[in-house]
């Protein structure tokens, strides 16, 4: 049973994550040959003020 576990910055559409939980899906499902219904996809979203990136939190870039 695969899985895979994605973290991103919250602020995608519904549909956007829709795809991309079906295109990692289908990656998988090619590369590994693993069924889909045994691939599970974690997405794991931060909010922009819990992620920063060289000592800066997103929340405060410009």
């Amino acid at each position: 049973m695969p899985i895979v576990n994605i973290q991103l910055i919250a602020g995608r559409s519904q549909d956007q994550l829709k795809a991309l939980v079906a295109d990692i899906t289908a990656a998988v499902v090619k590369d590994t040959g693993a069924p889909a219904e045994h691939v599970h996809v974690i997405l794991d979203e931060m909010q922009k003020n819990r992620y920063s990136v060289g000592g800066v939190l997103k929340s405060d870039e410009k």
